[in-house]
């Protein structure tokens, strides 16, 4: 990943925006707190009772849902991507899906902005629709299992994160 994704120092530097539905996404994003504890971040997830209870106290955009076949919440976020990126300083996004995830890739790409997405750790047997409609934008593809290798023969294997 490089740069300040990695290591050293963040100070100066912009925000790690932190992308991904609530339940099984966002809860696979906070376990990489070891990671992102000393770096500057926003998270950006749905407004349910988990997520609050998930993020107390931390920056948090709130995007639109659901996403799970809706169109009009997909232009909702791709607006509020393109606001988000436009917005704010930001270094990289880091996503584990779902449907949140594609439109602040597709804004963060279109600004030169690396981006990540970790392949959740239940998907073993076949890719995520997310994944698949992001990988075209994507700095990096990361797994949980040697297995999804299978699908993503790019990735990088940094096992699991739960």
């Amino acid at each position: 990943m490089g740069g300040t994704l990695v290591s050293g120092s963040t100070e100066g530097s912009g925000q790690i925006l932190l992308v991904g539905s609530s339940g099984g996404h966002l809860a696979q994003l906070v376990a990489l707190e070891p990671w992102y504890r000393n770096r500057s971040r926003a998270w950006v997830t749905f407004d349910t009772p988990d997520a609050r209870s998930l993020l107390p106290g931390e920056e948090v955009v709130w995007a639109h849902h659901p996403t799970t076949r809706n169109v009009v919440n997909l232009i909702r976020n791709a607006f509020l991507a393109l606001k988000v990126m436009r917005q704010r300083r930001v270094d990289a996004v880091i996503t584990t899906g779902a449907g949140v995830a594609l439109p602040f890739v597709v804004a963060a790409r279109l600004r030169g902005v690396p981006t990540v997405y970790i392949e959740v750790y239940d998907r073993i047997d076949s890719a995520t629709l997310t994944a698949r409609l992001c990988r075209p934008f994507l700095s990096a593809m990361l797994v949980q299992w040697e297995e999804q290798r299978r699908m993503y023969p790019e990735a990088t294997v940094v096992g699991n994160l739960l």
